[in-house]
């Protein structure tokens, strides 16, 4: 719990990007920029959202769609006898990276426009009813979902928006320059899987030709020579220091089969990854 502006109370709870707030005094008032699109829900109480030309009131049982980058002040309030308690989803761009790897292809049209849109107050549709249903019993803080549950929860409600107006598609999965993101922290993060060139270009938000020009300004090796090192470095690390058996080592890393980590690890270090525990 936290006093906000004015010793209003609150009580904020983070679970893997999805966010339970509660708010315990006649009115709560914040400017609101989220660098990410987001989805809120208002359980009880009712928010107000004004982007300085109109005000959005949003009621119990209802929900907005917030775009990435908008600027907005959100007022959280008390009705009808009930405080406000809310969810919010929170869409990042890792995570509608891995969506769009596992389902965008196949929801994006060619010629589906990319609408041009603010906040905008949700339909209530069966999926959106059976989501945030499925989610109030978290409102007891004594009650913690687990990350991967949390997660599935992310993944529905990304589903709901799509169901909703295809056009959500094109906006959501929009991974050009704004999304840009460093190449060295997509590649660290995701070294062990087999990515083409042209994927990890696609997911750091750049042309082929831009994420090769970018990639020789951080590294001296190209791309592929990158990650086998990489792989490799961590490897190395698990064996050494973890006593890791080669057998279980090598597919963590990224390697498809034992023959060719061991001979790529014999030309790195100079003996096979079986001498370094001699």
């Amino acid at each position: 719990m936290t006093d906000g502006k004015d010793g209003q109370m609150t009580l904020i709870f983070n679970y893997n990007n999805v966010f339970y707030s509660f708010y315990y005094d006649a009115l709560g008032g914040c400017v609101h920029r989220s660098r990410e699109y987001a989805v809120n829900y208002v359980y009880s109480g009712e928010m107000v959202l004004d982007n300085g030309t109109e005000q959005i009131h949003v009621g119990k049982g209802e929900c907005v769609f917030i775009p990435r980058d908008h600027h907005i002040t959100m007022y959280k309030k008390a009705k009808d006898g009930e405080r406000y308690c809310g969810i919010f989803l929170m869409f990042t761009r890792r995570f509608l990276r891995e969506m769009y790897g596992r389902l965008g292809r196949h929801k994006i049209q060619s010629d589906t426009p990319k609408p041009d849109i603010g906040v905008l107050k949700l339909p209530k549709t069966a999926e959106l009813a059976s989501l945030f249903s499925s989610m109030t019993p978290y409102f007891n803080p004594e009650v913690k979902p687990n990350d991967d549950f949390m997660d599935l929860k992310l993944q529905e409600g990304l589903l709901a928006l799509l169901h909703i107006d295809k056009r959500f598609a094109p906006m959501l999965f929009d991974f050009n320059e704004p999304w840009k993101i460093d190449i060295l922290e997509f590649m660290e993060e995701n070294y062990m899987f087999e990515f083409t060139l042209e994927e990890m270009a696609h997911y750091t938000g750049r042309s082929l030709a831009t994420f090769k020009r970018d990639f020789k300004k951080i590294s001296d090796l190209t791309p592929e020579k990158w990650l086998i090192r990489k792989r490799l470095e961590v490897a190395y690390a698990m064996i050494k220091e973890g006593g890791k058996k080669v057998a279980d080592v090598y597919a963590d890393v990224g390697f498809k089969n034992q023959s060719h980590f061991s001979t790529a690890f014999k030309k790195q270090y100079g003996i096979p990854p079986t001498g370094i525990l001699v």
